[in-house]
């Protein structure tokens, strides 16, 4: 007879990762009686209706996924030699719900800014059915982290984990209020560790369906510990579409402990404005990997100015931490205390240089206006690159402290598939400074056909590297 599956396998087989599904049951216990559901209010005139008042869920998608509340019905004005209506006095009405969890036995909430944002009164209740009306210490929009500070003691409360040392794969559980369900709890694993969405700082993706009501919200760790913060969905719909984020616990805390010690968060700054950089533009700057954080624009009178800092120029560390890709340095300046110094690495035209820089307090971002003159005199031309350039008219020259360059009065072949524009200005090809429009139609003229040229470009006070490949002669 011949041997069965079983014996056929070899004795030396390894055992199978998984040998089965996780059981969620002692967990849950054990955590979801430090998770809360937390309902808003806001006052308004007696008899002021706001559209869909009633619908509280509505209320928290069209915060969260449009950025606003939906609008009020404003009451009619009153006709001219008709007296005014009496004052009328102001209600309580239900503006959204969402999730939170306890940190603390003495009563320190976390959730979502967006959860608790606007609103006039925060209510919490736990799953005992006690109901608490909440202070709000403090909240930061950036991160979307909000601190409450609800009375009691001796309060059921969550662990802290540590977001640093999540794995892929990972099992996790969300519990939280989607649709105002008390205490409802999906699992998942986690999908990516550290996912740009845009945002402040990287956020945990998970599989975990989350919907609105979760946000503010625990994910949970396999040990009962809080990993993050459910915040987002990637929706088209508006409902949950398999994909879901959360803040990281660790970007949390330090956010909290500031809102608990002062009411606000203050981070660090240095005054740049940053590019991506790609394997080409590395190569050809004489970087073995495209690394760092290409500087697109320098803020005039910012720290990084006067520590320095050029447009080009590439930050590898700050304060020795590797900056791997231009997303990092933002967050790393941030938590650095303003005032402090630091130091910077650089990479500028294939050397490495250090400087030494004092950070500042971040603030409300600000837009610099461009002007540029494009009414240049064509003076030099070449065909090789498919780029006509004159020299710098003395107003672009104010408007660029510092520095020489050419401006683009006019682009074919190469230079127009890559991008180039009219009054563009050409601060460096090859990382070589570019003077006056005879010099570059003489580095031109010597280029390889057969290798690229990067031309370092300022365009509306943006500065950026722009790979051309030179047409065949």
């Amino acid at each position: 007879m011949g041997a069965t599956l079983a014996e056929a396998a070899p004795a030396s087989a390894t055992a199978p990762l998984v040998t089965g599904l996780p059981d969620f049951t002692d967990l849950v216990d054990k955590t979801s009686p430090a998770v809360v559901n937390i309902r808003t209010t806001e006052k308004v005139q007696q008899g002021q209706m706001e559209m869909g008042g009633d619908d509280e869920q509505m209320q928290e998608f069209f915060r969260r996924f449009f950025g606003m509340p939906i609008p009020k019905q404003q009451p009619a004005p009153t006709p001219k030699g008709r007296k005014k209506a009496p004052q009328r006095q102001e209600e309580e009405i239900p503006r959204g719900v969402g999730s939170g969890f306890i940190i603390s036995q003495d009563g320190y909430v976390l959730t979502n800014t967006h959860v608790v944002e606007g609103a006039s009164e925060v209510y919490v209740k736990l799953t005992d059915k006690r109901e608490f009306k909440a202070k709000v210490i403090g909240s930061d929009q950036r991160t979307d982290v909000a601190v409450l500070k609800i009375e009691g003691s001796k309060l059921p409360r969550l662990s802290i984990g540590d977001s640093d040392k999540i794995r892929a794969g990972e099992w996790v559980l969300a519990i939280g209020s989607p649709f105002d369900l008390d205490n409802t709890v999906t699992a998942g694993i986690i999908s990516a560790k550290a996912r740009d969405t845009g945002d402040y700082l990287p956020l945990i993706q998970t599989d975990v369906a989350v919907n609105p009501g979760n946000s503010g919200g625990p994910l949970i760790n396999m040990r009962g510990e809080v990993i993050g913060i459910n915040s987002q969905i990637y929706s088209r719909s508006g409902g949950y579409m398999g994909i879901s984020f959360a803040i990281p616990i660790d970007e949390a805390m330090r956010v909290a402990d500031q809102l608990k010690s002062g009411g606000k968060v203050t981070r660090g700054r240095i005054g740049v404005l940053l590019g991506e950089m790609s394997k080409e533009v590395a190569e050809s700057i004489g970087l073995s990997k495209a690394q760092g954080a290409l500087v697109s624009q320098v803020e005039p009178g910012a720290p990084a100015d006067k520590a320095g800092v050029q447009d080009g120029d590439v930050i590898l560390k700050f304060n020795g931490i590797a900056i791997e890709k231009s997303s990092d340095l933002p967050r790393i300046v941030g938590m650095v205390k303003p005032g402090s110094k630091a130091t910077i690495s650089i990479w500028r035209k294939g050397a490495a240089r250090e400087l030494s820089v004092v950070v500042a307090e971040a603030e409300a971002d600000n837009k610099v206006a461009a002007k540029t003159d494009k009414k240049p005199k064509r003076e030099q031309a070449t065909n090789v690159l498919g780029i006509f350039v004159t020299d710098m008219t003395d107003a672009q020259k104010k408007e660029l402290p510092g520095a020489s360059g050419v401006v683009i009065d006019s682009v074919e072949g190469p230079a127009a598939q890559a991008g180039l524009q009219q009054g563009d200005i050409i601060l460096t090809l090859n990382n070589v400074d570019v003077k006056d429009a005879k010099q570059f139609a003489a580095m031109v003229a010597k280029l390889d056909a057969k290798k690229a040229a990067v031309l370092l470009v300022r365009r509306d006070n943006i500065s950026k590297f722009i790979p051309i490949r030179p047409a065949a002669q």
